[in-house]
């Protein structure tokens, strides 16, 4: 499975869209947001993707994203998401509370940890989790990030975007 990895877009449409070419040049099968979408009207950029996402500590707008993921039959599930993938464990988590996001790593329980929220990319084996942890598809002022990862190779490119 080839799934995209995006974290902390903050509300930037034009790197969403950049981030949309991405993974369909790809051909991602699903995209995982760690949260910090903000607002949901950008997430329409994803529109024919398959989105699962939990939020971050900045999405205010929490029943405009529910309901848009809703209307677009993708998974919203709070603070933790828990999926199977290629018969693979991941969680994702968005990273607000560092000892939890380390625990998540530690526990031994899940393949994949996918978190955001410190704006700097991860790919590390702890034991035999994989903490990966795309960057910010915003930016802030410095490079821009995303994620794909290949749950068959369990291989993972990280991709700037201008």
């Amino acid at each position: 499975m080839i799934i995209g990895l995006i974290s902390d877009s903050h509300d930037h449409i034009d790197h969403l869209r950049q981030a949309l070419a991405v993974f369909q040049a790809q051909h991602v099968n699903l995209v995982v947001h760690a949260g910090d979408m903000i607002s949901p009207g950008v997430m329409h950029v994803f529109r024919g993707m398959n989105v699962a996402a939990v939020f971050g500590n900045n999405d205010g707008e929490k029943y405009g994203l529910l309901r848009l993921f809703d209307d677009h039959g993708w998974r919203l599930q709070g603070e933790f998401l828990e999926l199977e993938v290629s018969e693979k464990h991941m969680a994702v988590y968005h990273g607000t509370v560092p000892a939890m996001r380390d625990a998540l790593i530690a526990s031994g329980r899940f393949h994949y940890v996918v978190y955001g929220h410190t704006h700097r990319p991860e790919n590390k084996y702890f034991g035999s989790t994989l903490a990966l942890n795309p960057g910010t598809a915003h930016g802030f002022g410095t490079q821009a990030t995303v994620m794909v990862l290949d749950t068959n190779q369990d291989k993972v490119n990280l991709i700037h975007l201008e």
